[in-house]
């Protein structure tokens, strides 16, 4: 049986290829960038005011102080959004500017308005008084302070948010190229399943499906929901595998029929196609009878195992890095966290814990693993916040020991580097 290490190297060594496309940044949001975006100009592109005030030659007040003020003329009025461009400025001239107008030579720093007295009044100006020295570079936002033309805004292989698209919008970009959607199709398989409102005692709601769809929703990827297989359905699930490599799906995913029971079909009818690389069986729970292969076609297949746990946990710790690392998605980064109470299990054994990651009052990370993590038990999975990854190698680990944590979306960014 495969370790968990071994089984995601195996992964890793057998990524589908997925192309790149240019999109608009209006449509992409979550998606993943397949190269670098970077500043095409400075921002702001010129010298504006941050303050309602008056533009000033800094060099004209150089001479001035309490006993010598000098009157300076007011040539104009400046907002944002204004043309800056004046033709004529004659020595002592200043301009009143709104926050946000563009400073342009010979004018360098701004007055606050709080601070203006003048002349003959403040109803009907037509001069500032000025009674000192006035530094260089006052209350402006030098251009190019927040991007420079060519740095870098968004890194290859991050998740594309909402503060990325509005910096798009800001510095003019209005296109970027991305990582393609894959292709994914879903089977549920099992006679037990049933998709109707009211089911008998003996079949079960298919649960997996749905989970897997509102997983999915928010991320880069086409997904599509197929009938139920039922058990020994093999003709049929051969002629879904076949339509899928004409229609080039990029991964088939599965759930149930992939143990060692007498309708566990699925692995022996994965082993009747061409394949570049297959492994059954990870020594890890909840998920042990995972099984993956690559078809020489290039589309791969997961089976996961058909408890609710065991898929929402292989799909986890499996698919969905396997799919990030075929979209060159920068690697996640666990949190790292000291385990509330002690914890015991099969030394050869990975755990996924469901459990809750919970600050204390000083400030330190702690996990603490929910009761019922038996497989088949949903209500621990429903309070939890975070998984835990307990490593084969130890049995016992005590409290105050590190363990490393993971988000149940994967999503989180600042897990990323």
């Amino acid at each position: 049986m495969n370790s968990y290490k071994s089984a995601l190297n195996k992964l890793k060594k057998n990524n589908i290829s997925i192309k790149s496309e240019t999109i608009s940044i209006k449509d992409s949001l979550n998606r993943i960038l397949a190269k670098d975006v970077v500043s095409p100009s400075n921002y702001p592109i010129c010298n504006n005011t941050a303050f309602d005030g008056y533009a000033v030659s800094s060099k004209e007040t150089n001479s001035l102080n309490l006993k010598k003020s000098k009157k300076f003329k007011i040539i104009k009025t400046l907002a944002a959004g204004d043309n800056p461009n004046i033709k004529k400025i004659s020595k002592f001239s200043v301009i009143e500017v709104m926050t946000g107008a563009i400073i342009q030579k010979p004018f360098d720093t701004v007055i606050p308005i709080e601070q203006i007295k003048f002349f003959p009044n403040k109803l009907k100006p037509t001069h500032i008084i000025l009674k000192k020295t006035v530094k260089k570079n006052q209350f402006i936002r030098p251009a190019g302070s927040d991007f420079k033309k060519g740095t870098k805004i968004v890194k290859k292989g991050q998740f594309v948010n909402q503060s990325h698209i509005l910096a798009f919008k800001t510095l003019g970009i209005n296109k970027i190229l991305v990582k393609k959607k894959p292709s994914i199709v879903f089977y549920p398989t099992g006679n037990e399943l049933s998709d109707v409102k009211k089911i008998p005692n003996w079949k079960i709601r298919n649960s997996n499906s749905i989970y897997l769809e509102s997983f999915i929703k928010n991320l880069p990827i086409n997904f599509k929901i197929s009938k139920i297989l039922r058990d020994k359905d093999l003709n049929s699930f051969r002629n879904e595998i076949k339509k899928n490599i004409k229609l080039n799906t990029d991964l088939v995913l599965s759930s149930g029929a992939v143990s060692a029971g007498k309708f566990d079909f699925i692995p022996d009818l994965i082993k009747q196609f061409n394949l570049k690389s297959f492994f059954k069986g990870v020594s890890i729970r909840p998920g042990k009878p995972l099984l993956f292969a690559k078809l020489k076609s290039n589309m791969c297949f997961f089976g996961l195992p058909g408890n609710p746990i065991s898929t929402a946990a292989c799909f986890r710790f499996f698919v969905l890095p396997f799919l990030f690392k075929s979209l060159e998605l920068l690697p996640e980064k666990p949190i790292v966290a000291k385990i509330k109470i002690n914890f015991i299990k099969k030394k050869n054994f990975t755990r996924f814990i469901k459990g809750k990651l919970i600050f204390t009052k000083k400030g330190e990370i702690e996990f603490e693993a929910n009761k019922g993590q038996e497989s088949y038990k949903i209500k621990s999975f429903t309070k939890s916040n975070a998984w835990g990854v307990f490593k084969d190698g130890v049995s016992e680990f005590k409290k105050g020991v590190n363990v490393e944590c993971y988000s149940l979306s994967g999503l989180n960014e600042f897990l990323l580097d």
